[in-house]
């Protein structure tokens, strides 16, 4: 009798575009190993990523703002749920394959530092050869989950995960075929990122009081919305249609919503990201990862993996370490190391 997972293989083949992805096309796992018997590939993949160590960081790991007591700011978990979120609506819609999609948006941002964006900065200045978060993510799948074994997954989700990022100038879509993700799946998520955090920042930018709705640029905000809402769903029905129009030969923006989703992001840059008031805790955020970085060099045996330490470098093992870290581990690790404690001596009566 087939199994379960050949079932759902051979649905795939019935309802998905000729375009998508299929489980059982997969190119394979860096390892060898047997198939479950239940859960096609990719669901497998999406399964081990949400219970791995590295994703359950996420939820204690800065997005924008640094360590907010308000409970409604965005934490780098509830930003890559967002994206999950946008990016199965894309794929459905176009007929995609849909835990694929959502495997790789919940791994994108598994290597991302503490302190947000700063963060990432930081290690890209102290380790040789600079610092990447989706190479980090990368890692975390590959090598570092699982006590080193990684998380072996699907070729098809880790070429997702390494494509996903844009930078502060890079576009969602229209890259050259080397520089886009191979499959289009991979490619939804890196618009539905961009479109997730240029829209819940604005809404935790004016939550913090660090943006107005007066101060949002006009022209971008009356093709796309006025509302996230509004916005997530004229950007999300673009990708839709722009991509249907080019016969899902890649996933396509119209050039005026791109245009304006693009400055849109400009604006945030400039508005929020790179804001005194928003970004004054960041420089904190700086030099504690400088110290840190030096002091668990200095020890490594306490603190490093030292089967890296001797494969391949005391560097490579401490950008492991602290860009593992959530924001508050590091902020502890900190004070225990750096911060001196009042001394409590035996009691003494007072003559």
């Amino acid at each position: 009798m087939p199994s379960i997972r050949k079932h759902l293989e051979a649905r795939e083949r019935q309802i998905l575009a000729p375009q998508a992805a299929r489980s059982a096309d997969t190119r394979g796992r860096l390892r060898e190993e047997p198939e479950d018997d239940v859960r096609p590939a990719f669901q497998r993949d999406r399964d081990r990523i949400v219970h791995c160590k590295a994703f359950r960081r996420l939820k204690h790991k800065t997005q924008v703002f640094f360590a907010p007591t308000g409970d409604h700011y965005r934490t780098r978990l509830t930003h890559t749920l967002e994206v999950s979120q946008i990016s199965r609506t894309i794929a459905k819609v176009l007929q995609l394959h849909e835990e694929l999609t959502e495997a790789i948006a919940l791994g994108h941002d598994l290597g991302h530092t503490p302190f947000g964006h700063a963060g990432e900065r930081v290690l890209d200045e102290l380790m040789p050869g600079g610092f990447n978060h989706y190479e980090q993510s990368l890692r975390i799948v590959d090598v570092l989950e699982n006590d080193r074994k990684g998380l072996n997954l699907t070729w098809e989700v880790r070429d997702g995960i390494a494509h996903h990022s844009k930078g502060k100038g890079g576009s969602p879509v229209g890259m050259p075929a080397s520089q886009r993700a191979k499959t289009l799946e991979g490619q939804i998520v890196r618009v539905a990122d961009l479109t997730a955090y240029v829209n819940h920042d604005i809404d935790d930018a004016q939550r913090a009081g660090i943006l107005k709705p007066g101060d949002l640029p006009k022209k971008p905000i009356g093709l796309l919305g006025q509302t996230s809402s509004e916005r997530i769903g004229r950007m999300v029905r673009d990708v839709v249609e722009a991509t249907f129009s080019g016969n899902l030969s890649e996933i396509r923006m119209s050039p005026d919503v791109l245009e304006a989703t693009l400055e849109l992001r400009s604006f945030l840059f400039s508005a929020v990201y790179e804001n005194e008031a928003a970004t004054v805790e960041f420089r904190k955020a700086t030099g504690i990862l400088g110290g840190l970085w030096e002091k668990i060099r200095e020890r490594p045996e306490e603190f490093l993996d030292l089967r890296t330490v001797a494969d391949e470098g005391l560097d490579a093992a401490a950008r492991d370490f602290l860009a593992g870290m959530t924001d508050r581990y590091a902020i502890n690790l900190y004070e225990t190391l750096f911060i001196p404690k009042p001394w409590a001596g035996p009691y003494e009566e007072i003559s």
